[in-house]
This record gives structure tokens, C-alpha cells and sequence, in this order.
């Protein structure tokens, strides 16, 4: 199934959102489908957050939206994602930096790298790379990026992260526990930094060397 009318009840449902096309189009092209667990085939193109295992969710297609608002994603940019979890969020943003961008991808969770890698194989998405590791302190192999999205709740701003962001790049990122708030951060080309409230959201906590201690 392609979920053709399902996919354009969605689209219509986040027209109002003051949203470009090009991010409308994107949305309506990834197969949601491929990237949830098939006993959550049902609400695929429901706008909500699904849970796709070990504590984790993909999280609701207009959040989804909003964030690659954010980022202001051009063709050709290099992107970090922190945080793949089933890999949807990731195949957005590949659809909006086109053949010659790339996302790069680090999950912390070696079952969902798994779920991820094969989803985004099947959905035919190429330029999207998963790796296991430790998001919270980048991926400086491929550093510095155009733009560095964070999908979990971090203490604050990682250093890290910053330090990997390109000049006029732009970071997208909750801060905070049990509720965040949502930034939306820009380096600017002497290196200052400037940031935007962009209203409250709710993830799950980001783990590791400069996420939040879960063992304690």
C-alpha cells in the first residue's frame, strides 16, 4: 500500500502551520509507513508521536516539520542528526538537501541503528548514513556541518555540538528533562552565537558524556 489518501490528509492537516512547500512536499514524499512498526501501520499518517520501542518514538509529523523549518535546509547541505531513532526524521531532511546533501545520523541504541539502517534501505533513501555511537559529542569525522539537529532533551547546549557547527550553521535543539524548550541556535561567521526560543516541546532525555546521568 502507498497510503496515497492517508498521506494527503496530513499534508492538509499541517498546511496551516505556516510551512513552506518545499517542507510540505518532502513530507508528503516520505513514506511514513516504512519507518513505523507494523502494528502501528494504522496511524502512520496519524499527526502523533508512535512508539517504536526501547523507550523511544518517532516523533509526530508536525513537530518533524517544524524542526526542518528551523534548520532552513538548502540542496547540497551536510546535516548531523542526533538521535535516529527509526530514521523518518532523517529521510525528511534527506528529501530537502537533495542527492547532493547528506545526513549523517548517530543513535545510541544499537537495536534501533538496526530498525533505522533497514527502514531507510527499504524506504530507498542513500544519503543518509547511521552510526553507533554517543550523540551528544557530535561526529567530528565528518564536522563541520550546515546545519546539526538534536531529537532529545539535552542538559544544554553541548560544546560539541557548537564546536562542529559551520559558520552561518544553524542548531536545532530541546533543553531540558521531562519537558524542553525548543532552540533553534546560529553561529555566525566571527563564531558568536545567538539563540531563539522557539516554544515548549517534549522529548525524550539525551544520554551520554554530555546528556542527561540515567543512572542516577
Amino acid at each position: 500500500m502507498e497510503y496515497k489518501e492517508e498521506r494527503l490528509r496530513l499534508i492538509d492537516s499541517l498546511k496551516y502551520q505556516g510551512l513552506s512547500q518545499e517542507i510540505l512536499d518532502a513530507m508528503y514524499r516520505v513514506p511514513r509507513h516504512f519507518f513505523v512498526p507494523s502494528d502501528s501501520l494504522i496511524d502512520a499518517y496519524v499527526d502523533a508521536p508512535i512508539m517504536i520501542g526501547q523507550n523511544q518514538t518517532i516523533s509526530a509529523p508536525h513537530m518533524v516539520a517544524m524542526m526542518c523549518d528551523l534548520l532552513d535546509l538548502n540542496e547540497g547541505h551536510v546535516v548531523l542528526e542526533v538521535g535516529t531513532g527509526s530514521g523518518y526524521h532523517a529521510a525528511v531532511i534527506s528529501e530537502l538537501v537533495g542527492e547532493s546533501g547528506h545526513v549523517y545520523s548517530i543513535e545510541c541504541t544499537e537495536e534501533l541503528v538496526n530498525f533505522s539502517r533497514n527502514n531507510l534501505k527499504n524506504a530507498g533513501y542513500s544519503n543518509v548514513t547511521v552510526i553507533h555511537g554517543d550523540g551528544s559529542e557530535g561526529y567530528p569525522e565528518y564536522a563541520p556541518y550546515d546545519r546539526i539537529l538534536v531529537t532529545a532533551g539535552a542538559p544544554d547546549v553541548p560544546d560539541s555540538l557548537l564546536n562542529q557547527l559551520k559558520p552561518e550553521g544553524i542548531l536545532v535543539i530541546p533543553v531540558g528533562f521531562y519537558f524542553q524548550d525548543l532552540y533553534q541556535i546560529k553561529k555566525e561567521l566571527d563564531g558568536s552565537i545567538s539563540k531563539n526560543e522557539e516554544g515548549g516541546v517534549m522529548f525524550v532525555p539525551l544520554t551520554g558524556k554530555y546528556g542527561f546521568n540515567m543512572k542516577s
